[in-house]
């Protein structure tokens, strides 16, 4: 816990972005009516029966410190998922920083490894010295200010 309160009381360095990350998945649904419209005193009817249309899964990358957040979608939640959406965070995002400092929980795709798996060796390490890995204790995943910004955007509008 100390490791990651100390990556939060680091001032803000544009060489370094302090990013936290976390991921969730998304059950992707349809209507099967088309809702009644709203009329005056009465609100949008929906019907309660869906169809299922797959699940995807949603990386959040967010800077507290700046208050940018970016979120990646894609169709599933492998190494591979995670090792191309950090690349882009490197690459894309983060192109000049010299180390980009993470926060995250141990999920066990959330490793170098999985650069590993996902790049050739030489891209692997080259993205595995671009980042700073910090962990969130077991249980403690509460301090990844991440998942906080995932829980607000759940609530607003992914409900």
């Amino acid at each position: 816990m100390e490791d990651v309160l100390d990556v939060y009381t680091q001032p803000d360095d544009p060489l370094r972005p302090q990013v936290c990350m976390d991921e969730t998945s998304k059950q992707l649904l349809s209507d099967l009516r088309d809702p009644l419209p709203a009329q005056a005193g009465q609100p949008q009817r929906v019907d309660y029966e869906y169809q299922r249309e797959g699940v995807a899964d949603l990386f959040m990358f967010f800077e507290p410190l700046v208050g940018k957040q970016f979120v990646q979608v894609t169709d599933m939640r492998t190494c591979k998922d995670w090792a191309n959406a950090m690349k882009t965070l490197a690459d894309e995002i983060y192109p000049r920083a010299e180390k980009i400092v993470i926060v995250m929980d141990n999920l066990n795709t959330h490793s170098p490894i999985s650069f590993y798996e996902t790049f050739e060796p030489q891209e692997a390490r080259r993205l595995a010295n671009r980042f700073e890995f910090h962990y969130t204790p077991k249980h403690g995943s509460w301090l990844n200010m991440a998942e906080i910004e995932l829980g607000v955007l759940i609530r607003q509008c992914l409900s």
